[in-house]
C-alpha cells in the first residue's frame, strides 16, 4: 500500500508541470490518446452502440484523474431536484466493490457489494441507487423497479458513451487541467476541450462546468465546501468544534481514504483541530483492522466515505459532514437544461419528432425544445 501511495504522489507532482517524468511518459500518453480517439470515433460511427432510457439522464463526471468532488456534487444535485418534487434515482459503476452484478444499494448493503460512494449517496439522499458494470444496465434496472423515476443522475461516466445523456456536468478542482497532457504523462482522462459525440448526447457547448477550488474561474460555476458545525458520531450526534480539542482527553488522529487526503487534513486543521497523527490512504481502500488498531489510543476522525467502513471496527470514530454549496446560477442553468431535455420526451409521447431526438445541440433547437 505504501508503494502505491508513493507512486500516486509522484505522479500527482509530475502532472503539475511538463517536467522530466512527464516527458518520459509522453510517448505512452500518445498511445492512450489514440485509443481514446478511436473509441470515441467508434461511437460516432455507431459501431459501438449508445442506448437510451426513459428518463432524463444527468452525468456528473470529470476529465482529471483522481477525486475532484463528484460525489458531493451528485448529492447536491439530487437534493435540489428532491426539493422541486422530482422523482430521482442514481446510477454508478460502484468503483472498488467486489461484486460485479447489477444490484440496488440499500442502507444495509455491504460496502464490498455496493461500493462506498453509492452507499454514501443512498444514505445521504434516500433515493434509489443502482450499481452495475454498465451504467445503462443500472439505469434500466432502476427504472424497472421504480418506473415513476423522472431523472437519473449518473455518478461519474463522462467517458461512458454507452448511456445516452441529456445533460453533462464536469467538475474541476484547483488542479484545473494540470500540465494539459493525457494519462499517464498528465492528469487528463480525456481530451480537453472536450470533443462532441452527438450520438451519445455529448455536446461541448452544453457542458456545465463546476469549480471546486477557492479561486473563481471564468466560465465555471463556483462551489464552496465546508465541514459544517462539528463532527458526528455513529448515532448522528454532533460534537461542536470547540469541544473537540480536549475530547475525552485523547489525542486526535485522522485518516482519509480519498484521492487527495491532505486536502481533508488541511480542512480539519482550519477548523482548529491539532492532529497528533494523519494516515493518508488510497482512494476506496478497505481499511484494515490492524491499521486502525495501530492508531490507538486516540479519538479517530475520518471522512464520511471512510466512516461507512471504519465504524464496523471503531464505533467511537467521528466523521465529518462535507457541505457543498453551489451558486444559484448553476441550478438555474441546470433547471433550464432539464426543461429542454424533458420537452422532447413529451413531444415524442405524442408521436412528434424533435430537434433533440435528431441529435441537434441545444443552441440549434427551436425555443422550448
Amino acid at each position: 500500500m505504501r508503494i502505491r501511495q508513493t507512486f500516486e504522489a509522484t505522479l500527482q507532482r509530475a502532472w503539475v508541470h511538463r517536467g522530466a517524468l512527464a516527458c518520459l511518459l509522453w510517448p505512452v500518453a500518445l498511445v492512450y490518446s489514440g485509443l481514446v480517439r478511436l473509441r470515441r470515433q467508434l461511437f460516432r460511427w455507431k459501431i459501438l452502440n449508445t442506448r437510451r432510457v426513459n428518463a432524463v439522464v444527468i452525468v456528473v463526471g470529470n476529465v482529471v484523474a483522481g477525486g475532484v468532488g463528484k460525489t458531493p456534487t451528485v448529492i447536491s444535485i439530487v437534493r435540489h431536484l428532491q426539493a422541486q418534487g422530482k422523482k430521482v434515482g442514481v446510477v454508478s459503476k460502484g468503483y472498488g466493490r467486489q461484486s460485479k452484478n447489477c444490484l440496488e444499494v440499500l442502507t444495509n448493503t455491504l460496502v464490498s457489494m455496493g461500493g462506498d460512494e453509492p452507499l454514501l449517496i443512498q444514505k445521504a439522499t434516500q433515493v434509489p441507487v443502482f450499481v452495475a458494470p454498465s451504467r445503462w444496465e443500472a439505469a434500466t434496472a432502476l427504472l424497472s423497479r421504480y418506473p415513476e423515476t423522472e431523472i437519473i443522475v449518473c455518478d461519474d461516466g463522462l467517458q461512458h458513451y454507452g448511456l445516452y445523456r441529456d445533460i453533462e456536468i464536469c467538475v474541476f478542482d484547483d488542479r484545473k487541467c494540470g500540465n494539459g497532457w493525457l494519462l499517464p504523462a498528465g492528469p487528463l482522462r480525456d481530451h480537453w476541450p472536450r470533443p462532441n459525440v452527438a450520438s451519445s448526447g455529448a455536446f461541448a457547448q452544453d457542458l456545465l462546468l463546476i469549480n471546486n477550488s477557492n479561486k473563481p474561474v471564468a466560465g465555471q460555476f463556483q462551489a464552496q465546501r465546508s465541514l459544517g458545525d462539528g463532527l458526528k458520531d455513529i448515532r448522528g450526534n454532533t460534537i461542536p468544534w470547540s469541544q473537540l480539542q480536549n475530547w475525552q482527553d485523547q489525542p486526535l488522529k485522522a485518516l482519509a481514504g480519498i484521492a487527495r487526503p491532505e486536502v481533508f487534513f488541511h480542512m480539519l486543521r482550519d477548523c482548529g483541530l491539532d492532529l497528533a497523527q494523519t494516515l493518508p490512504l488510497p482512494d476506496h481502500v478497505d481499511v484494515s483492522p490492524e491499521a486502525l488498531a495501530a492508531m490507538q489510543p486516540c479519538q479517530l476522525i475520518c471522512t464520511e466515505k471512510d466512516a461507512i467502513k471504519v465504524w464496523a471496527h471503531v464505533p467511537s470514530a467521528l466523521t465529518t459532514v462535507l457541505i457543498q454549496t453551489l451558486e444559484p446560477a448553476f441550478f438555474e442553468a441546470l433547471n433550464r437544461q432539464i426543461a429542454q431535455a424533458s420537452a422532447p420526451r413529451l413531444a415524442l409521447d405524442y408521436g412528434h419528432q424533435t430537434s433533440r431526438s435528431l441529435g441537434l445541440p441545444r443552441h440549434q433547437r427551436p425555443f422550448g425544445i
